[in-house]
């Protein structure tokens, strides 16, 4: 199983808010930190406030910070509400199979039972969790454009 890179950056959008929860966060900073297209975080960042992850702040002095607390934002809903599908084969999508054994094959459940146990998984974090421990992931920020690490 894959993330989409949309998710990814859903996901480093989310642990760099919790990490700097005492202030606003901008896309920029976050777009050059992470060396993403600001463009594409922004899409990032809209979906987030329509899931009401995020709140977004607009004008001059404005940003983004969380709008849940990190203990109430679990990472299986987060990744559940950024991937478009968890399709692993053709034969998971009714529409476009073509596959010969789908009437009878096996693969298609234990496949099924894979993917079900991985958002298991991560049904079980909060972005608390991935956040906890900040000595080990340390806390990143800008300056002057530059990445420096402060734990």
């Amino acid at each position: 199983m894959r993330l989409t890179a949309f998710t990814d950056y859903t996901l480093r959008t989310l642990m760099y808010l919790a990490q700097h929860e005492d202030r606003l966060v901008t896309i920029q900073e976050i777009a050059e930190l992470h060396s993403i297209s600001k463009s594409h975080l922004t899409k990032v960042v809209h979906q987030l406030g329509m899931s009401n992850m995020v709140e977004t702040i607009r004008g001059r002095n404005g940003g983004l910070k969380l709008n849940l607390p990190p203990e109430k934002i679990n990472i299986g809903d987060v990744v559940r509400n950024a991937e478009s599908d968890f399709d692993m084969a053709e034969c998971f999508d009714r529409h476009s199979n073509t596959c010969s054994y789908s009437g009878a094959c096996i693969l298609k459940g234990v496949l099924s039972r894979a993917t079900d146990s991985y958002l298991s998984v991560l049904d079980a974090v909060t972005l608390a969790d991935l956040v906890a421990q900040k000595n080990s992931l340390g806390k990143i920020q800008l300056f002057a454009g530059k990445k420096i690490k402060r734990t």
